[in-house]
């Protein structure tokens, strides 16, 4: 079993079409059947269902094609390994992040640049429940979560801390009271973000606990979407205090603090504990030391045990 044969696999599984995935490859359609045969044969498993038109994958294809994912990218990060080496240390700095994490990487990154600008940064949006993989996959160096990863391959650092904010319109009864009780906010149309998260069922799990109705009448893809939404005067929402940062200031939002909604959360930087970050990864870690240190809370960096 070779890259080679990977590749092709993978290409296969990809373009759903032994022609397609020739056309891809640069190489002839029988070429690319006699691999797929001699990988099959290798492996004494039937990878690619023959009667289907679309290549469909077998149970053992769609096991192989994780691990062919895995060793072609190991295969990605030990060429831009050595490219980096070559060039004096020019590389890239892969990251993955989702839109309101990214938020917290805007200061850093303008303070990297300057520091190195010769480094190419790369940063991949992705849903919070799949970024360990995706750095356990080494599709990225470093990613940034809003909660504790439970895989021990990883090492977390406490970036940031941060806490749900309840936002309303300016024009809200709510923009006027200093305080209010969750009690209140049964009775309110919720504007919400439609992807699970840990924060989500916290929040569910607080209104259940005090007996209060949560009526998410609207559900929204994005937190841009949301904040939107309010400012148009639709009712209600519960966001990451950093991502409302400038519209509070603005004006355009209006902050209202809920006793029983005091729900802090923590960013972290997590990558794998057993590899060998570049040089880029190892420079961007040093300056979110050191930027914690200028600026302190809410910034931090405090490495965490694993769970």
């Amino acid at each position: 079993m070779d890259l080679f044969q990977l590749e092709t696999f993978l290409a296969v599984a990809e373009e759903r079409s032994f022609s397609r995935a020739a056309a891809r490859l640069h190489r002839t359609q029988p070429a690319v059947s006699q691999a797929i045969a001699k990988l099959e044969a290798e492996l004494g498993e039937v990878l690619l269902e023959r009667s289907s038109r679309d290549g469909t994958l077998t149970d053992a294809g769609e096991v192989l094609r994780e691990y062919a994912l895995k060793l072609l990218n190991l295969r990605t990060e030990a060429a831009g390994a050595l490219t980096e080496l070559r060039s004096l240390h020019r590389g890239k700095l892969a990251l993955a992040a989702n839109e309101y994490t990214c938020l917290y990487l805007l200061p850093l990154l303008d303070e990297f640049r300057k520091k190195l600008p010769q480094i190419k940064i790369a940063v991949q949006r992705s849903l919070a429940s799949r970024i360990t993989d995706e750095v356990l996959m080494h599709s990225v160096e470093i990613g940034v979560l809003s909660f504790r990863p439970e895989d021990a391959q990883v090492q977390s650092v406490v970036v940031f801390r941060d806490e749900l904010a309840c936002v309303v319109n300016p024009k809200s009864p709510l923009a006027k009271a200093q305080e209010v009780s969750i009690r209140e906010l049964g009775a309110l149309n919720f504007v919400a973000h439609n992807i699970a998260s840990p924060q989500r069922q916290k929040v569910i799990q607080t209104f259940r606990r005090h007996k209060t109705p949560l009526q998410m009448g609207v559900e929204l893809p994005t937190i841009e979407a949301i904040k939107r939404f309010i400012e148009m005067g639709n009712g209600v929402a519960l966001v990451p205090g950093l991502s409302v940062k400038t519209e509070v200031a603005a004006g355009t939002l209006v902050r209202v603090k809920v006793k029983e909604l005091q729900l802090e959360r923590k960013l972290r930087l997590v990558y794998r504990k057993q590899a060998t970050l570049s040089h880029a990864a190892v420079e961007f870690l040093k300056v979110v030391e050191a930027f914690a240190a200028r600026h302190g809370d809410p910034y931090s960096y405090q490495l965490e045990r694993s769970l």
